[in-house]
């Protein structure tokens, strides 16, 4: 009989499943819903919205293709592991019935209100206890329901991250993390337990908060009513959840101090691994703890968060006309430019406020454009330049804090398959990139595994996981490339003289 677990990533595009052989470490079968990406809902300027009730679906329908898709038998699944889009904001009433729809990560509603509760706790409380400042996390997002839906808060029983509603559907618990939330900024890192003075000062009730769990763990059983909807069978337990980028760093065994982790999706990412809690005196990255950690060997995960990354390219090929030109087509063209983009450059930061911008709005902008000189391989290769100047931006405040980035692990997917995306990284921040054949919804079934048992250790667990490339630096490429920097960061100073 084979030993299956199932990873469920809940993204903000997209749900994928995929199912994991235990005893070969590879995925047999995978698949994302829906085929086109799921909307983000904006009432208003500067919202992000999605119904918890549509992720549901979705993990229905993943879940049943990839259980028929590999004819699993009755106690073939072992366990279930859960990666989920973080900072959500899910609110249930004393039915589990969701109240509103859930205020998404790149939600900037709440800026204000995290900007006033760093100025009311203090930096000398925030920066030491939450690694952050309050800014515009989940608990900001709470707080923003309490005073503009107060009605609609006195109905709330709990309050969720998105991998726990889901955790919930599939087993009738309400349970969070410590990950959790600490990523939501509710947790104490000097107290190791939730911020009696953040909840204080924003009002909320302690009782809306769920127990944490850690992140391997027994969380809950599959029910009869979850079984008859997704297909998995009664009784399989829920074993690992975290936040999608703790978990990307998980999917690549970055899992020890000074490993580092990199994701270039609708958002861009660079996650770190130290064992002391460092934070940003300006707090533009942020420290959370990771999937790994306990009271007796620390592990924090410091997060660098780009949100104007694939989302800028997805906006290009859009541009471009959908359907009439593909990705790999798209870096094709771009490669035939220049390094440099002959002077275009993009500043891609288009996705809402930006953490390394210190939550500042500063907008996407295309500069020097030249009618006579440029045409669509310079757009194309600026847009890719300026994202990764924008990570590189955020990459430099990490080693400012003391972090040794040489190698960086990725997986082989979304951004990372253009070669002008890569050659610009590891040239641009001097490091090695290695590239591998797994994604987050993987990760999550592998600790799954831990959580289980299944596997005795967390190298057993990474058993299969395949490096399909190592990119090297060459140093004949670091002046160009600096230069590149160099000229993005000064356009960037230049529009924000003109904005203030």
């Amino acid at each position: 009989m084979r030993q299956l677990l199932l990873g469920l990533d809940i993204g903000s595009s997209s749900i994928k499943a995929s199912l994991l052989d235990a005893d070969t470490g590879k995925a047999i079968v995978a698949k994302a819903f829906p085929e086109e990406e799921m909307t983000i809902e904006a009432p208003h300027e500067g919202w992000a919205e999605q119904d918890p009730e549509m992720w549901w679906k979705y993990i229905k329908e993943s879940s049943r293709y990839v259980l028929q898709k590999a004819s699993v038998k009755s106690g073939e699944l072992k366990g279930i592991g859960i990666a989920y889009q973080m900072h959500g904001l899910v609110l249930v009433d004393k039915n589990q019935q969701v109240l509103r729809p859930s205020i998404i990560w790149c939600d900037s509603r709440a800026v204000s209100i995290g900007e006033k509760a760093f100025q009311d706790l203090g930096k000398d409380y925030c920066l030491p206890h939450l690694l952050n400042s309050p800014g515009n996390f989940t608990a900001s997002k709470l707080r923003w329901v309490i005073e503009n839906e107060p009605e609609l808060a006195s109905k709330i029983d709990k309050i969720m991250l998105p991998g726990d509603f889901i955790a919930m559907k599939l087993t009738g618990e309400v349970l969070t993390s410590e990950t959790g939330l600490s990523e939501g900024v509710f947790w104490d890192f000097k107290e190791n337990g939730i911020s009696k003075k953040v909840i204080g000062n924003y009002g909320i009730n302690k009782e809306w908060i769920p127990k944490a769990v850690p992140s391997y763990s027994l969380q809950g059983k599959v029910t009869q009513d979850a079984s008859d909807e997704t297909g998995i069978e009664v009784g399989v337990p829920v074993a690992y959840r975290a936040g999608d980028q703790p978990n990307n760093a998980f999917s690549l065994q970055v899992l020890k101090p000074g490993e580092l982790a990199t994701t270039a999706g609708t958002s861009g990412t660079v996650y770190g691994v130290c064992d002391t809690p460092l934070y940003d005196p300006l707090s533009r990255v942020n420290t959370f703890v990771h999937v790994n950690h306990t009271k007796e060997k620390p592990s924090y995960g410091v997060l660098l968060c780009v949100n104007g990354t694939g989302i800028l390219n997805s906006w290009i090929k859009k541009l471009m006309g959908a359907g009439k030109i593909d990705y790999d087509e798209m870096n094709n063209l771009g490669s035939s430019a220049p390094i440099g983009s002959g002077g275009l450059t993009f500043i891609p930061f288009g996705n809402g406020v930006e953490r390394i911008m210190q939550n500042k709005h500063v907008g996407a902008h295309l500069l020097g454009l030249d009618l006579l000189k440029h045409d669509k391989k310079h757009m194309i290769r600026a847009a890719q330049e300026g994202i990764v100047s924008a990570l590189t931006f955020g990459f430099r405040i990490m080693q400012a804090m003391g972090m040794d980035l040489k190698t960086v692990k990725a997986g082989k997917a979304n951004m990372f398959l253009s070669p002008i995306f890569r050659k610009t990284f590891v040239h641009m921040n001097k490091v090695v990139l290695e590239l591998y054949d797994t994604d987050g919804a993987q990760g999550a079934a592998r600790g799954a595994g831990i959580g289980i048992g299944l596997f005795s250790n967390e190298s057993e667990a990474f058993a299969g996981l395949e490096l399909l490339e190592t990119i090297e630096p060459n140093e004949q490429f670091y002046e160009p490339y600096e230069e590149v920097y160099s000229h993005w960061k000064n356009q960037l100073e230049q529009i924000q003289k003109l904005r203030l």
